[in-house]
């Protein structure tokens, strides 16, 4: 029998790439004469890296870049390779790697003074490799400046009204007068740029960067009404200066608006983060080859069904006839609605524990174990 394990991450405890080794272990305890393939998989955050490099045969270039508080910090990019003749035609990156909010201590979170200069900073270390195009993967952000940070390290100027430049930060957004591109770098020019993002929010109001996410950074009240400012004002000036309207794009206000930021200078497009990630590694091709696809993630909900990677994978191998399992931690009410987008069966880390604390303790175990559970149900059915 053929199994193909596509799972993503269950975040906070295993990587994608882990999870399915730990599933696989156990189907090989039952089924030592089963064929399985492990494909990590990702949304367009953390993890998308790896798994594209890994799907494709990639490299990791591990690069220093400056940290979402102007510290240095290390951070990598993907390169992806998708035949011997084309060479790496492909980079990905995780903005989370260069601005993520992991990177600041809870105490110094304060979006009025965190930055994507670094993400901007792997976008041009990027382009040294002369890539046809950049995946650029965001969230997890510990930001809230629009982008504009990723601009300044690629030679955006900002001034405010006295025409003094600008620094970095949040705080500058409300000070923008004039923007100068006139130093861009000219390959983001020649460069196609995706972001991978299941954000929608535009850039500001009340379901914007600031309202919406600016809280989980670090932002008080107070801060969030600066910033939301900050951003309509940002938005004013790119439409006079640039030409460019962003103040109503879906999903504009992705990691802080560095989606609105991706779009007006570097004319990124916004694509489904899953999507981009299964069309990159060519998945569609290997669920084929497979009698059965298992999938999953930490949390099965109704969000699961709005651009999730169980609902993703599934969705293929239902094209092809092919049936879904899918393993998860833990699984609410809404993950019903799974059911109808192509997943057959769900198997539940705390129902095999015995309690979500448990199967937190222990996640590679238990993964194996429902593995032996799979397994044993499909020699039951053979």
């Amino acid at each position: 029998m053929n199994i193909l394990i596509a799972p993503d991450k269950f975040k906070g405890t295993l990587e994608s790439r882990e999870v399915a080794s730990a599933i696989a272990k156990g189907i090989k305890k039952k089924m030592p004469g089963s064929r399985i393939m492990i494909f990590p998989m990702a949304d367009g955050g953390e993890g998308t890296v790896d798994a594209l490099v890994r799907a494709t045969r990639g490299r990791i270039i591990e690069h220093e870049v400056t940290g979402p508080l102007g510290e240095k910090t290390a951070a990598f990019f993907g390169l992806i390779s998708p035949s011997p003749l084309q060479g790496f035609s492909t980079a990905v990156i995780e903005m989370s790697a260069a601005s993520g909010l992991h990177l600041v201590p809870p105490k110094a979170r304060n979006p009025l003074h965190t930055t994507t200069y670094g993400t901007g900073e792997l976008i041009k270390a990027v382009l040294d490799y002369d890539p046809g195009r950049i995946i650029v993967g965001i969230g997890g952000s510990a930001t809230v400046d629009g982008g504009m940070g990723a601009a300044q390290a690629l030679g955006v100027r900002f001034y405010a009204d006295n025409d003094t430049e600008l620094g970095r930060g949040g705080q500058e957004l409300e000070r923008i007068n004039r923007i100068d591109t006139s130093c861009l770098d000219p390959r983001v020019k020649r460069t196609k740029i995706l972001v991978a993002s299941d954000v929608s929010n535009p850039l500001y109001g009340p379901s914007g960067a600031a309202y919406v996410y600016g809280p989980q950074k670090g932002a008080t009240p107070d801060m969030v009404k600066r910033l939301d400012k900050g951003l309509r004002n940002y938005a004013h000036v790119i439409k006079r200066d640039l030409k460019k309207d962003i103040s109503k794009v879906a999903g504009a206000g992705a990691a802080g608006g560095l989606g609105a930021g991706l779009i007006a200078f570097f004319g990124a497009k916004l694509e489904a983060g899953v999507g981009l990630v299964i069309k990159a590694t060519n998945i569609a091709d290997k669920i084929r080859e497979a009698d059965l696809v298992i999938t999953g993630e930490g949390r099965i909900d109704a969000q699961t069904a709005f651009g999730k990677v169980p609902v993703g994978v599934a969705g293929i191998a239902k094209q092809e006839g092919i049936p879904v399992y899918a393993v998860c931690g833990q699984k609410s009410n809404g993950a019903v609605t799974v059911y109808k987008l192509g997943i057959d069966r769900i198997f539940v880390l705390s129902d095999i524990a015995g309690s979500i604390k448990a199967a937190c303790e222990k996640p590679a175990a238990y993964l194996e174990e429902a593995g032996e559970i799979i397994a044993s149900q499909l020699n039951l059915t053979r």
